[in-house]
């Protein structure tokens, strides 16, 4: 079965956590956008992976990790984390890891250029400064640099004059910078070619012969729905489909060969950077949760946005993405509560919206309309079926399965790997 792994909120869903277990029935693992402004935590035993561009299932043994046409690449970044997990005794191989050809690079001038829009924004986006969408927007202007680039000097050295041509003009007139040397920056991308070069191939080949010989594909997203370039709240979003549509365009396989959407959400809700966030907390709750969950970025360090469950976000989500079934994470963080609230709707200016609105002004400033359970003030990170939850706790994950409209399957009381109830 090829399933699609997607966040149903605003990323940070724990989607690192569902993806290592589901992986190990998977014979392949692809990751279809995003780039290095996005990590998946993993928790084994005693060990904290932090993955950033190569999926967590590279920890299982016997399983192929793939990077998509759909993901940006920062070859020093990849090279670090490849480094990483040889130095923890990880293998990663050309077997092991594949890499596509059409993934484009993220380029020096793409960082620096990241930051120095975010400096002249008077509303900033939140970006992690890791160059991200500066690539996407040359992906898109087709001017970018592909991996399979890196490979062909000549190639590289045309593309990279051309590129320089323009950006030393936008780097010098506009923001007063100092250009970026060819020589410099040729002879570096050169040689992360050379050391990535066994690892590129045509990935969406290898994709679909793979599944026309019956292996089973899982797809990783990286963020969430909400920070979609389309479908987010922008502009506060990301430069990429997050959206399970952004599986088939970012590995080349057809919607026709994926057979299940599985989406992450939190117990609460959470959100990194600027942007509407309805059903966020007063900013005494907003600690407790942030400080129990450990809510901070696992790429970035930044501290999360915390807020209650919001079913009209999710339920929007789940119409999306064709979301079949639902991981609760983190439902233990919330075990210390008298009252919990779930969003149902919003409030602005008189009016009711059920369901998620379009107008950004009337998301930035919607009123958050909330049904209220009583919470279970019991631990539950040591059970392991859903029946010997409490009942309250029971209670809350039944009222969020009916408000989305999705079954829920999976619910994480911990970060580890063991620590998960199957439904």
């Amino acid at each position: 079965m090829n399933i699609v792994v997607v966040g149903a909120q605003w990323g940070d869903e724990g989607k690192g956590k569902l993806i290592d277990i589901l992986s190990k029935d998977s014979d392949i693992t692809v990751r279809y956008q995003g780039g290095n402004n996005a990590g998946h935590t993993v928790v084994v035993g005693k060990q904290v992976y932090v993955f950033h561009l190569i999926p967590s299932a590279i920890l299982h043994k016997g399983k192929t990790c793939v990077i998509g046409n759909g993901a940006v690449i920062d070859p020093k970044a990849l090279l670090d984390e490849i480094a990483g997990l040889k130095k923890r005794k990880i293998e990663v191989t050309s077997r092991k890891l594949k890499i596509s050809g059409l993934a484009h690079v993220v380029m020096p001038y793409h960082r620096i250029l990241d930051g120095l829009r975010e400096s002249k924004r008077k509303n900033k986006i939140g970006t992690t400064g890791r160059g991200i969408g500066p690539c996407y927007a040359d992906k898109v202007t087709r001017c970018g640099i592909r991996m399979v680039d890196l490979l062909n000097p000549r190639i590289l050295k045309e593309k990279l004059e051309d590129n320089l041509r323009e950006k030393n003009e936008i780097f010098s007139k506009v923001y007063g910078q100092h250009d970026f040397a060819f020589g410099d920056i040729y002879k570096e991308y050169l040689g992360y070619g050379q050391q990535l070069k066994a690892y590129v191939c045509d990935a969406a080949l290898f994709l679909n012969r793979e599944i026309d010989r019956k292996q089973s594909v899982l797809f990783e997203g990286a963020q969430g729905t909400f920070l979609d370039i389309d479908f987010g709240t922008y502009p506060f979003v990301t430069s990429s489909n997050s959206i399970v549509g952004g599986a088939s365009s970012g590995t080349g396989v057809p919607p026709t060969k994926i057979d299940k959407v599985i989406a992450c959400v939190k117990a609460y809700t959470t959100r990194v950077g600027e942007g509407p966030f309805p059903s966020e907390f007063a900013d005494r709750l907003k600690d407790e949760i942030r400080n129990k969950g450990q809510e901070f970025g696992a790429t970035t360090g930044r501290p999360r946005r915390c807020g209650w469950f919001d079913a009209v976000l999710v339920r929007y989500s789940v119409i999306l993405n064709g979301i079949s079934e639902l991981a609760v994470m983190k439902l233990d963080v919330l075990d210390d509560l008298p009252k919990l609230k779930i969003c149902t709707a919003y409030r602005h200016r008189g009016k009711i919206y059920k369901d998620f609105p379009m107008d950004f002004e009337v998301l930035n400033r919607a009123e958050p309309i909330y049904e209220e359970l009583d919470g279970w003030q019991t631990a539950t990170n040591g059970i392991r079926k859903f029946q010997a939850l409490p009942p309250n706790a029971r209670r809350y994950v039944d009222r969020v399965e009916e408000l989305v409209g999705a079954r829920i399957k999976y619910i994480s009381i911990g970060s580890k790997r063991d620590e998960i109830i199957v439904r």
